[in-house]
């Protein structure tokens, strides 16, 4: 697994990437995590494919020096630099939860470079407003009081689930911190994509963790009814927010399955 950073026009992107000559599958991570949510589903993968994660604005190694508000529109740009630059004129593109909503504006914004799509936990929605409290009140706390182990464990059993990588998340947290600021605001302003679904028309695998509090099956449903050629939506039995990260070869199996007739 080699690991190095690809400059775009407003920072250096940090990778992760299995290399190979296999068909190159981009994936993004969810808030507050970072590209090795999906190490181990990498390297189940390789080398019949060449998978490339990377961090985010803010996240993980990818620093962030922006001082004006962006958007995933503004992202999904980014990866398409990152495209570019590592000379990919088409690959897989995916992510969970904020790497699906990455995902889906860069295949409305380059469809002829979108092979197929793989959205797990993920949502086509702007942020439904009954959460927007819950979601103001956990970020104000975050920022007045720092990550203190109450908050670290509410936030890692909302993304993590009941398992031991939460516990190693919350102390990745307590040492360099969570992403807040511009971010959060990207995060809490995103758009509405429901309508635009139908214009996205690679493959879609849609898959989801069966313990997922922050994505019920309802709020994925929109993907199913709205994108021409998506799966149903596969259940990871026992998962929550981060299937990669705590079930990586049941994901994965699902994953190749899908890149096998769609790669």
């Amino acid at each position: 697994m080699r690991k190095y950073t690809v400059p775009v026009p407003r920072r250096e992107i940090a990778i992760q990437d299995t290399g190979g000559e296999g068909h190159p599958v981009l994936l993004a991570h969810g808030y507050a995590l970072d590209k090795t949510m999906f190490t181990d589903v990498a390297e189940i993968l390789a080398p019949r494919y060449r998978v490339i994660a990377w961090d985010s604005p803010g996240h993980g190694e990818t620093t962030s020096t922006d001082t004006e508000p962006y958007s995933y529109w503004d992202i999904a740009r980014e990866q398409l630099h990152l495209m570019d630059t590592l000379s990919l004129p088409q690959a897989t593109i995916g992510g969970v939860s904020q790497g699906g909503f990455i995902a889906l504006r860069t295949a409305l914004l380059a469809p002829d470079r979108v092979r197929s799509l793989l959205l797990m936990d993920t949502q086509a929605d702007a942020l439904d407003p009954e959460d927007r409290p819950r979601y103001e009140q956990l970020f104000g706390a975050l920022t007045e009081h720092g990550p203190t182990e109450e908050l670290r464990t509410s936030l890692a059993s909302q993304i993590i689930g009941d398992h031991p990588a939460a516990v190693e998340w919350s102390a990745r947290w307590q040492e360099r911190g969570i992403p807040l600021g511009l971010s959060v605001d990207c995060l809490m302003t995103r758009d509405n994509l429901v309508p635009r679904l139908p214009e996205i028309t690679a493959p879609a695998l849609l898959l989801r963790g069966s313990l997922d509090m922050s994505m019920p099956e309802e709020r994925m449903l929109p993907l199913y009814e709205g994108l021409p050629h998506s799966t149903q939506i596969h259940t990871i039995e026992g998962a929550g927010h981060s299937p990669t990260v705590t079930h990586p070869t049941a994901t994965a199996a699902v994953i190749s399955d899908f890149l096998t007739q769609h790669a």
